[in-house]
């Protein structure tokens, strides 16, 4: 197999180094009631550790940008 070498302009790497978060997380229960959280781990979390009867599904849900660059 050929590999791109690093010295190839379509390499890439990384862009940055801060924390890359575009999503919120709607955790659905089976009884319809739902919860949104800010992070993948916490929707993990909450997933893990509820009882799977009580669970339905995990909506990903984009987050609003009401603001342009800074």
């Amino acid at each position: 197999m050929n590999l791109i070498k690093k010295t190839d302009p379509q390499y890439f790497e990384q862009t940055s180094d801060k924390p890359y978060n575009r999503q919120n997380y709607k955790i659905v229960k089976s009884t319809g009631e739902h919860v949104v959280v800010e992070s993948w781990e916490e929707a993990q979390s909450i997933w893990w550790n509820s009882p799977p009867h009580f669970l339905s599904h995990i909506e990903v849900l984009d987050k609003k940008e009401t603001r342009g660059f800074k």
